[in-house]
């Protein structure tokens, strides 16, 4: 059951979804402007990277919708309309653009075909994974669930930095000097930023476990538009400028392979 919200606590999050929207237009704009720009086997990237916004933009605009549908101005608050707020836009949303984030950081790292379509497949495996365990934990009623289901969806993210930082290591190494630190750099940022999710899934530990408060909602919707524009269009953006380097460097050779 929503909670009421304050005007000021309803237009935040309102607010919040408008500008992931546009954030989210305007960085497919710029990946398919940008994608002349690279050599042609790092343009593959860019066109994920497109795809990851404009599905993205899509679900966040449904989100939009959904979340004015939900509330109703009543005496001065925000009273739920009776309408449900569908919050599992997101989840559809990340069960697509989330296993292509991995998949855009191999293909710009630009491993052998073999080695390339192996890791993708198991990273994105993962990545879908993680995201499938933990919808049953945020539809949860209580707390309990919601925390084995966010320890199952864990361990899938353990395994993605682990083969990130230790089986791609020795890739990532010999990217050229100009793209090194920005491949380098992408990492820590995929992690920073998919850690960021877990902080934003127990926040509502902070309520009774029962109904949620709107300092609960609100720090939720907030967290996660925080964590999408980051992960989605920062992402986006690092993934063109390893490409736009690489080229640079006229480095059109693909990486050697792991271990070799």
């Amino acid at each position: 059951m929503l909670p009421a919200l304050s005007i000021g606590e309803y237009s935040l999050v309102y607010n919040l979804f408008s500008f992931t929207f546009a954030a989210m237009f305007a960085s497919f704009i710029f990946f398919v402007l940008a994608r002349p720009q690279v050599a042609s086997q790092y343009r593959s990237a860019l066109i994920m990277s497109a795809l990851v916004v404009a599905v993205a933009g899509y679900h966040y605009f449904r989100i939009f919708e959904s979340w004015s549908g939900a509330y109703m101005l009543i005496d001065g608050m925000y009273q739920p309309s009776g309408q449900p707020f569908n919050d599992a836009y997101r989840y559809v949303d990340w069960l697509l653009t989330v296993p292509l984030l991995v998949a855009e950081l191999i293909a710009v790292i630009a491993l052998p075909p073999k080695q390339a379509g192996a890791f993708t497949f198991r990273l994105a495996g993962a990545a879908a994974l993680m995201v499938i365990l933990g919808y049953p934990g945020e539809i949860a009623a209580d707390n309990g669930t919601r925390a084995l289901w966010g320890f199952f969806s864990t361990l899938p993210f353990l395994y993605i930095v682990y083969v990130l930082f230790t089986q791609l290591g020795s890739a990532i190494e010999r990217q050229p000097e100009g793209a090194r630190v920005l491949v380098r750099n992408i990492r820590l940022l995929l992690l920073a930023t998919w850690g960021f999710y877990p902080i934003v899934y127990m926040i509502p530990f902070l309520g009774d476990g029962a109904a949620l408060s709107a300092s609960v909602v609100v720090a939720v919707q907030v967290g996660y538009c925080i964590a999408d524009v980051v992960a989605k269009c920062g992402y986006g953006v690092m993934i063109y400028a390893i490409a736009r380097a690489k080229t640079t460097d006229k480095e059109l050779v693909p990486a050697p392979a792991v271990g070799d």
